[in-house]
């Protein structure tokens, strides 16, 4: 899954058909994977704590990779966004 297909997601764009290679934000840092690895039980959640609006693509590429990087290591047991990523992708790939 690419960061673009993550970013669609976030803000809510979906395809009209499935994708079987698709997998949705909430899927990939469901509430499980969330509860492991930080305090919070929704990705929603821990992008509200660090005062991310992230409701567009857009929105999610004008966050400073450096603030993000902050608050991904701050709020989680992992040292950077790209960390948070590789490890959900690997987490939800196991399970398939």
């Amino acid at each position: 899954m690419s960061f673009d297909e993550l970013l669609k997601d976030l803000q809510g764009q979906k395809t009209m058909q499935q994708d079987p290679d698709h997998v949705s934000l909430d899927e990939l840092f469901n509430e499980t994977f969330m509860r492991k690895h930080s305090g919070f039980t929704s990705f929603g959640d821990f992008l509200e704590k660090g005062n991310f609006q992230a409701q567009t693509q857009e929105d999610i590429q004008n966050i400073p990779d450096e603030l993000f990087d902050r608050h991904v290591d701050r709020e989680t047991d992992f040292a950077d966004w790209k960390s948070m990523l590789d490890a959900a992708t690997t987490n939800h790939a196991g399970k398939q």
